[in-house]
């Protein structure tokens, strides 16, 4: 297991969003977190992620405990994520939105950074070239230079996984990536996560909707609903499921 997560819980005052949940993911899989809407489904991520710090219970990704440690700590151990609302710099450009994520790697001195020391030069061309192997790999090269927010929708969840990928994850956090496109856009993306989770190595915790989706990629799914997991198991079984059925009531897309 790369994460495992035990008896976890969030509570915002009288309020348990996350009640003592408890499950682990194997490392190169794309498990799937799902249920309705206020669910608790997001407040894991932020949990994971550092954003929220757990009431109680642990997080623990390859065996070293998260709860409590910084978000940009946390980023540095491999975990990177995406939002359900795209979160991009909206005055820059694509190609420095994916400079971000390089944020933390570059290997020189803020001393060598402010005399222009040969170390820096050499540093900020190795950065730029990541980014736009990434770019490429992604096809939105062509944008480098455009405002990022000028781009289309599905183009600019690209800009956000390209951003996510330039911080060398382990494990990738995506949050309702597929909301929003259209069905083309959909199984392009799907594409896309399938080839980066084989080209990158990486693991994959996925919160989606479209359950079309969900089967489409995931190995295995946990169903939460009010806070608390009804399901665990494959997301064939989960559909025909009656307490995910009851829970989703009608919000379900399946064929």
């Amino acid at each position: 297991m790369i994460l495992n997560i035990d008896e976890l819980t969030m509570r915002f005052g009288g309020v348990v969003a996350v009640n003592s949940i408890s499950f682990g993911i194997k490392k190169g899989t794309i498990f799937g977190l799902i249920g309705p809407n206020g669910a608790g489904k997001t407040t894991i991520f932020n949990m994971i992620t550092g954003n929220y710090i757990a009431t109680s219970g642990s997080i623990k990704f390859n065996e070293k405990e998260l709860v409590g440690v910084k978000p940009h700590l946390i980023v540095r151990e491999g975990i990177a994520r995406t939002f359900q609302n795209i979160r991009l710099f909206n005055s820059m450009s694509v190609l420095d939105n994916v400079l971000i994520g390089f944020d933390f790697q570059a290997k020189y001195t803020f001393l060598e950074a402010v005399t222009r020391l040969p170390r820096f030069f050499f540093e900020e061309k190795r950065i730029k070239k990541r980014a736009y192997e990434i770019l490429e790999y992604l096809d939105i090269l062509n944008f480098a230079d455009t405002k990022a927010t000028d781009l289309s929708y599905g183009q600019q969840r690209k800009v956000e996984i390209a951003r996510a990928l330039a911080t060398k994850p382990k494990m990738l956090l995506l949050d309702e990536p597929a909301a929003g496109m259209n069905p083309v856009e959909t199984e392009e993306l799907a594409k896309i996560i399938f080839k980066a989770r084989e080209d990158f190595g990486l693991t994959i915790l996925l919160i989606e909707h479209d359950m079309k989706f969900v089967n489409r990629l995931c190995e295995e799914v946990l169903v939460l609903d009010y806070g608390k997991t009804i399901f665990e198991g494959a997301p064939s079984e989960a559909i025909q499921n009656k307490e995910v059925i009851s829970a989703y009531l009608g919000d379900f897309k399946h064929d």
